[in-house]
């Protein structure tokens, strides 16, 4: 027996939870037509197989029609979900780890002109920011209907063999009747706080006569909203008390905060450069108030904090969500004592961010998470070992690496740089984005236990890589920044890449003009107005830096904003002229023919990336492929067989930036599917 805290065993009511991790409920977004199919089932079976005692499927399973998700969330108010709720549970309950759903009704956190077009409603006509929809104040019939609804969604789960269900109740319907600033109803249900959770303790209520005591109930809740006007530590404090002694729930789960804004989702949910486990004292906090069964998770990356969150006493199960998407064999690691082995949680936010823009959450360098089936975790050995030679030890290249080695292969490196990390060295130079380098630190380590053989401070030519006599070349030589966007004044700009390596000096009257939108032209504004810098960044975009998605903006919004920053979007760079010892920015419109000027001293342009493709297109006519990709059979995750050359001696494929302007997960995800087919 271990004596690891988390190894421990928990009782849970008549639930023995084998040990203290957990997977807390989370909406990937791979349900297909609201229903938790294949692909979803797949996603909670892996993890269950590696040891994992509880995963809480679902971030939200929509209990009503007038619910309708903003993102592809499941549909609990469809009978048929119960079919696929049943075979998602039995095939983790084969692996001992027990499941629950959590059920939510929106309220005013969705919109209405999504799915049946119904009034968004809540206790209020207030907004919130981030759906924008204004509701319709609830009526009394609204709120018999819908009791019924989350009674009828709680039935469906226990008669698909759940262990037993979750009641969210942070930013939702429940915490809109909380919460004074959303509920200004009159009666039984507006009020004081005993009225105001009134509705809460009736779907409780309801839950228990229906599903009887068998089935576990919990709520996930804020115990301070952290808002002024709203819900108080003081009122948690009261809230959590009432929960506890009604009888009608099993556990509480614990967030602290507000999801109505993006920056306030951010600090419920917390991403790179922001402090690990930042709530988990507060969480301790309601556990030692109460003496009931807590659980709480909000970026708790490490074994070492989540060890310390069950050994402390603070929490009696410990969420790694984010990690475990990471890394879904987390937990059998450290059970066998390879902690050292397990994929780091970057925090970036590659999975929650792609959700709110309509994608499936995708983990920014495990590319295997959400395509379980069609990428699995494992990596199969090769029938034969071949030689493989790679060039570029950037993200793609050292997953190529990595993967080709777990392959059994014998493989070389090259790299032009005296360590490997390519963009991501340069990304990670700001120490908020410092936790980056753990996409490459890790796969480094994981090569060197494998002996994949690097050959760094070598810029490697067409005769360094035939020297290897390889099978298999990888060019993941990336690429340069492409600033020649103007039709005069080329060569009076910067890159970011200028900014942020250090090779040029930060002005102190800056145009950043980002016509790529991802995080190099941000941080480049970030590190030039944190020298004291005023900056202006435009953008021909109607919003600026689409490509950094929600979550990420808001760290960056909240040191350009308290500094010298102007955003000036739907305007695009034309041109750049000295005017003195200063430059002249003209400025155009797509919109029509307006033009505005600027003077400024430094214009640094940020317009992504061309291939740094030449050592590739010298090696082509030396390749039996030529470099061309079966794209047919790299979707299969079939070998490549393109014969073009009987005379080449290897086969030649290029991956990343070294084929476009992409991002990290793109690169890595480039080198899996091309790589394991080796």
């Amino acid at each position: 027996m271990s004596n690891d805290p988390l190894l421990q065993p928990y009782q849970l009511k008549h639930l023995t939870l084998k040990n203290r991790f957990m997977i807390t409920s989370h909406e990937p977004a791979y349900p297909e037509d609201g229903m938790p199919k294949e692909r979803y089932r797949a996603y909670h079976v892996e993890r269950a197989k590696a040891g994992v005692a509880l995963t809480m499927t679902a971030g939200s399973a929509s209990v009503a029609r007038d619910s309708p998700p903003v993102f592809n969330n499941i549909l609990a108010w469809k009978d048929e979900v119960v079919g696929h709720m049943k075979a998602l549970t039995d095939a983790c309950h084969d692996e001992g780890c027990a499941v629950m759903i959590q059920l939510t009704h929106l309220g005013r956190r969705t919109r209405w002109d999504k799915a049946d077009w119904l009034p968004v409603v809540s206790p209020s006509h207030e907004r919130e920011a981030s759906h924008r929809a204004f509701p319709k104040k609830l009526e009394d019939w609204d709120i018999s209907r819908i009791i019924e609804d989350y009674v009828d969604a709680a039935e469906r789960m226990k008669a698909a063999g759940l262990d037993g269900v979750e009641i969210q109740a942070y930013g939702h319907l429940m915490d809109q009747f909380w919460s004074p600033l959303t509920n200004d109803l009159e009666g039984d249900y507006g009020g004081s706080l005993d009225n105001r959770l009134r509705f809460t303790f009736d779907v409780l209520q309801a839950i228990r006569e229906r599903c009887g005591d068998g089935f576990l109930v919990g709520v996930r809740y804020t115990g301070d909203e952290d808002l002024p006007g709203g819900l108080t530590k003081e009122d948690g404090l009261s809230i959590s008390h009432k929960l506890r002694d009604s009888g009608l729930v099993d556990f509480l789960n614990v967030v602290k905060g507000h999801i109505d804004t993006d920056p306030g989702l951010t600090d419920v949910i917390p991403i790179q450069g922001m402090r690990n486990a930042p709530h988990l004292d507060f969480a301790g906090e309601i556990r030692a108030a109460t003496q009931f069964p807590t659980f709480h998770a909000a970026k708790i990356p490490d074994v070492a904090t989540a060890r310390h969150a069950i050994a402390s006493g603070k929490l009696d199960m410990v969420g790694m969500t984010r990690a475990q998407m990471a890394d879904p064999h987390l937990v059998r690691k450290v059970m066998e004592g390879r902690e050292d082995d397990i994929r780091p949680c970057v925090g970036a936010n590659y999975c929650l961010d792609r959700i709110y823009q309509g994608g499936m959450a995708l983990c920014l360098h495990n590319p295997s998470t959400g395509r379980e089936i069609e990428q699995p975790h494992a990596i199969a050995k090769a029938e034969s070992k071949k030689r493989v030679t790679i060039v570029g030890a950037g993200p793609g290249g050292m997953e190529a690496a990595r993967v080709a080695a777990e392959r059994g292969h014998e493989v070389n490196v090259f790299e032009a740089a005296d360590a490997p990390g390519g963009q991501i060295r340069l990304t990670a130079l700001q120490e908020r984005r410092r936790e980056m380098m753990s996409i490459i630190a890790w796969r480094y380590d994981q090569c060197v236990k494998m002996g994949v053989n690097f050959h760094f401070n070598v810029f490697a030519d067409a005769d360094d890589v035939v020297a290897t006599t390889p099978d298999e070349v990888i060019v993941a030589t990336g690429g340069l920044p492409h600033t020649e966007v103007l039709g005069e004044g080329n060569n009076l700009v910067v890159s970011s890449w200028d900014i942020l390596s250090g090779d040029v000096a930060p002005g102190k009257n800056v145009l950043v003009f980002d016509d790529a939108g991802d995080h190099a032209g941000l941080q480049a504004a970030d590190l030039i107005s944190e020298r004291d810098g005023r900056v202006e960044i435009v953008t021909p975009d109607r919003s600026f830096a689409p490509e950094v998605m929600a979550m990420n903006l808001v760290p960056y919004m909240r040191n350009l904003q308290k500094r010298d920053t102007v955003f000036t979007v739907t305007w695009r760079l034309k041109s750049v002229a000295r005017e003195g010892n200063r430059l002249k920015a003209l400025l155009g419109s797509d919109y029509g023919d307006m033009t505005r000027e600027r003077i400024v001293d430094q214009v640094v342009v940020n317009h992504g990336t061309r291939p740094l493709d030449d050592l590739y297109f010298d090696l082509k006519p030396k390749s039996r492929n030529l470099g061309e990709v079966d794209y047919e059979a790299l979707v299969a995750g079939e070998e490549q067989a393109v014969e073009r050359n009987a005379d080449g001696a290897f086969r030649l494929f290029r991956i990343g930036d070294a084929v476009s302007a992409r991002n990290t997960h793109a690169a890595i995800y480039d080198a899996l599917r091309l790589t394991r087919c080796f």
